[in-house]
């Protein structure tokens, strides 16, 4: 267990939108259960799960976290329409939280992206994007929104002078 959550440290440590502090603080995930397989490095965390390191929230009824070699690869956050999965977290160079919800969140540590999908909604400093689909990245600090498939969900954005 003190394995996962030296490799969940270093997730954490890897968001770069992040306070410096945060990366400093110590993690505490709190479930109803947890299942830890160090043979696949597949970890899942299940029931109303809480992750916390700082400013960072993560909260999903679900939370599923690969590793590799010892480190992070994927964090994979699952809910529901009635109750999505939700990331917050102070910005350093905004004044507000950057919050995201979506059915599922998913953040691919080697390239640097988080994956929104179902419902998607992100607010950054003071401006708003929705849509079916919406990918963030961080690096490059862009954002990709796409409407449904179909056509009768379109992209929202707002911007706010």
């Amino acid at each position: 267990m003190n394995k996962l959550l030296i490799l969940l440290m270093a997730f954490v440590a890897s968001l770069v939108f992040a306070l410096p502090e945060d990366t400093k603080q110590a993690i505490e995930i709190e479930a109803q259960s947890v299942v830890v397989d160090e043979t696949t490095g597949f970890n899942e965390f299940i029931g109303d799960v809480e992750v916390r390191q700082g400013s960072l929230l993560l909260l999903a009824e679900l939370i599923q976290v690969q590793t590799e070699n010892e480190e992070v690869v994927s964090m994979i956050a699952k809910g529901s329409l009635e109750k999505p999965a939700k990331y917050i977290q102070s910005q350093e160079n905004q004044a507000r939280f950057v919050e995201a919800t979506a059915t599922k969140i998913t953040y691919d540590v080697n390239a640097g992206m988080i994956f929104l999908v179902g419902n998607a909604h992100l607010i950054q400093g003071f401006d708003s994007f929705s849509g079916d689909t919406l990918s963030y990245d961080i690096n490059n600090d862009k954002v990709v929104v796409k409407g449904s498939e179909d056509g009768t969900e379109r992209v929202k954005f707002k911007i706010v002078l």
